[in-house]
């Protein structure tokens, strides 16, 4: 592997559709001086961006890899990084990268890297596996200041360190997350795939029905009776309860629940990532639609509810604390209402605000193996 014909190292970041080829637009900005800095300024880089669904149909390693050196070799390309918001495994681990500097290759997992500063450790990981893969380099090219620079990736990443590469394998490098924090940094990685804030405007019919279930509650003396005479504790119940109805609601309204595939432990495993994944994604984004229900019942409820009538009906003065308890009390009723209105959605559209796409590619293609199998 050397640079092309006109002096340039080109490095193709191979991005599936949606949020990996947003990620890979974002770092191609400043990629290639940053790369051209670790050459000292005597290598000039050129980054292309392209987005396919290499991952379609599989999440088979060998398959994986074969595309990518397919790919690669229809192009004029000196590196390929390829980037994935699938987690992929490598027998009962869950895979970070597998490199081949034979190809000038390298598969990067995205949900590996977490959730938290995300696009900083997506930059740098593909940054290291590009010098590393360059590390191959003939022996008259500029040699990079840092060299091997992956092998920091596992002391910089919790849970992350080198796995075994079988022989056959197209890759001569891999690394692998485990443990309980390589486990939860794959599921934060997974729920920010999923990005849950999309979830608010997916469920149009779901909130339309939890904003009039709100406004026909707040007028309602019977809900102005029950709101006073709960206690916090009682409050802080109905909040979990009403957000837990909503989740199971879609889950099983829109069948979100992941199978196993198999009756092995990595099946199984593979299953309960996926549903942990759903759980959370489904969690924050309808604590956020609460959030906002809260807010927008408390200014009605200042609005509309009038002092002398609430004391007649309560026979409790209308305060601070009184308008707090029943907005907050509306708020888990129209979560409710919401839960209800979910059943007016499609469940193409649940799924659509709920995952990214290549993972609601993969459960389209488990429920057609489904249907095959029943036929």
């Amino acid at each position: 592997m050397g640079e092309s014909s006109q002096g340039v190292t080109v490095v193709a970041l191979l991005a599936d559709p949606d949020a990996p080829t947003e990620v890979a637009q974002r770092m191609a900005k400043d990629l290639p001086d940053r790369l051209a800095n670790a050459f000292d300024g005597q290598r000039e880089f050129s980054v292309e961006v392209v987005s396919e669904p290499f991952t379609a149909g599989t999440e088979d390693l060998s398959t994986l890899t074969r595309r990518i050196v397919d790919r690669a070799g229809e192009e004029n390309w000196d590196v390929v990084v390829a980037l994935t918001d699938l987690p992929l495994h490598a027998g009962r681990r869950k895979l970070a990268a597998d490199l081949s500097h034979e190809h000038g290759l390298a598969l990067l997992s995205l949900p590996s890297l977490g959730g938290l500063r995300f696009h900083r450790r997506a930059r740098r990981a593909v940054e290291r596996a590009v010098l590393s893969l360059l590390d191959g380099r003939p022996a008259d090219a500029p040699e990079p200041r840092r060299p091997r620079p992956l092998r920091r990736l596992a002391g910089r990443f919790a849970g992350v360190h080198s796995g075994p590469v079988d022989d056959e394998e197209t890759a001569d490098l891999r690394y692998v997350v485990s443990g309980p924090g390589g486990y939860l940094r794959v599921l934060g990685g997974m729920v920010r795939a999923n990005r849950p804030w999309r979830l608010i405007p997916g469920l149009s019919k779901a909130l339309a029905a939890a904003l009039a279930s709100g406004v026909i509650a707040t007028v309602n003396s019977t809900v102005w009776s029950l709101a006073i005479a709960l206690d916090t504790t009682r409050l802080v119940i109905a909040t979990i309860g009403s957000i837990a109805l909503m989740i199971g609601w879609l889950i099983v309204d829109a069948h979100l629940w992941d199978r196993a595939t198999g009756d092995s432990p990595q099946a199984r495993t593979r299953a309960a990532l996926y549903n942990a994944s759903t759980v959370v994604t489904l969690s924050i984004g309808v604590l956020v639609c609460y959030v906002g229900l809260l807010i927008i019942n408390l200014l009605w409820v200042l609005f509309i509810v009038n002092g002398e009538v609430f004391a007649s009906m309560t026979k409790s003065p209308l305060r601070a604390a009184e308008y707090w308890t029943l907005a907050w009390f509306v708020a888990s009723v129209a979560t409710v209402g919401g839960a209800l209105g979910s059943g007016l959605e499609s469940d193409e559209a649940i799924r659509a605000a709920a995952y990214s796409k290549r993972e609601q590619e993969r459960r389209r293609m488990l429920e057609d193996e489904d249907e095959d199998e029943g036929d």
